[in-house]
């Protein structure tokens, strides 16, 4: 039995699937930890300028996480929905599934924007109106349009680039991954066209979405791009739910669950050394690893052994499943700390406390993001998912005729 047929049971149209791929979610702690590495590396001071240099593939290679995150989050959205909104256009699943994407997406995201949004008041407060505020090169506005933009994650939206646009810099990716989500219903209409196509071809069309970016970047070296972040969700969803049309086809498949250990592995070696191989070049060519991710999620969705095995541990899976909360705190742990080294003798680089505090930053996020996750992401989801099927229920019911 495969790891997918294992862990997601059929469901009723319209249900999402309550099971889910161990080995995915804790592959999302993995691309988690990869961008905050990425961040992390920012942080002034001396004190660790060995240990940077020595782990430089993996911090300069820490944006792809984002793409990671994307191919990840285009695989189990098509295999929890592609069968109940892909028959037909219907407008009251299209719904559903929009209410559950909000559910899951908002209120951790709309507390730390809120709060970071306030730091920012209060920062400008301190520094004046045209001060440095976030560590952005392009200062985002603290405008009520502004506000009102963020907290309907629409901010990227009109933006060819995503300097500036968000209070808390990393939730670019966040309002990308949501304009991803409002298309998703016409796309599913699609993806349920293709999933009777030989795995081969899937699996071929999933790598190919992500040869464009890979060949931008190879040949010029740039990271970003206009609208790059376009492309970015685009192909890096695509590829995720091609993936998994392929991962489905592949699923009975004896020989399919044998060698998926074996290509799992094969490919985890070979993004680490393709990341080492780009650290030496003259500009970024990281991305070109981006090309194995389809492979790694496919990989991974087939089998239990394998890397699989120690993606699914009890912690891991844990951490896949705090994952976006963590994401979502880490940069402004990072940049309140970076602003009070500049006030604080303490903590400023060379100072008595700095060495033990620097590498602590990642913990702090990762301890933070476990609390938002405790405390506001899964009781919020929860609740909102009630009051949506409590309104649908009364939607549902016949008038009353007495």
């Amino acid at each position: 039995m495969t790891a997918v047929v294992a862990s997601v049971p059929a469901t009723g149209a319209g249900t999402p699937a309550r099971g889910e791929v161990r080995a995915i979610t804790g592959l999302r702690i993995v691309a988690a930890v990869w961008v905050l590495l990425f961040h992390w590396k920012f942080t002034p001071g001396p004190e660790y300028d060995g240990l940077k240099a020595f782990l430089r593939p993996v911090l300069d290679s820490g944006h792809l996480g984002v793409d990671l995150f994307y191919v990840l989050s285009g695989f189990v959205i098509t295999l929890t929905y592609v069968d109940s909104m892909g028959p037909r256009p219907r407008l009251r699943a299209w719904w559903r599934f929009w209410w559950a994407r909000i559910c899951r997406v908002w209120p951790a995201y709309a507390v730390v924007v809120v709060a970071f949004g306030c730091w920012l008041l209060w920062r400008r407060s301190v520094v004046g109106e045209g001060g440095f505020l976030a560590y952005q090169e392009t200062q985002p506005s603290l405008g009520w349009r502004s506000w009102v933009e963020q907290l309907l994650l629409v901010q990227l939206w009109s933006r060819p680039d995503f300097d500036g646009a968000s209070f808390v810099g990393a939730t670019w990716s966040v309002s990308a991954e949501w304009a991803a989500y409002v298309a998703f219903p016409v796309l599913a209409l699609v993806l349920f066209r293709l999933r009777r196509l030989p795995w081969w071809l899937l699996g071929l069309g999933a790598v190919a979405l992500m040869l464009p970016a890979a060949l931008v970047s190879y040949r010029t070296g740039a990271v970003y791009w206009d609208y790059s972040w376009v492309q970015r969700i685009g192909t890096g969803f695509g590829a995720g739910a091609l993936t998994c049309l392929a991962v489905r086809r592949l699923r009975d498949s004896d020989r399919a669950r044998r060698w998926a250990p074996w290509v799992a592995w094969a490919v985890v070696a070979e993004s680490v050394l393709v990341v080492v191989w780009a650290a030496d070049r003259p500009y970024d060519r990281f991305v070109v690893v981006s090309l194995l991710f389809p492979l790694l999620v496919g990989a991974l969705a087939l089998t239990d052994a394998g890397p699989s095995r120690w993606l699914s541990r009890p912690g891991v899976v844990l951490g896949g499943r705090i994952s976006y909360s963590v994401y979502l705190v880490h940069v402004p742990v990072y940049e309140v700390f970076w602003t009070f080294q500049k006030t604080v003798p303490n903590i400023a680089p060379g100072g008595p406390w700095t060495a033990f505090l620097v590498p602590n930053l990642p913990v702090v996020a990762i301890v933070l993001g476990y609390l938002l996750w405790r405390f506001v992401e899964e009781p919020a989801r929860r609740r909102l998912r009630r009051v949506g099927q409590r309104r649908e229920r009364a939607v549902s019911a016949p008038p009353d005729r007495a």
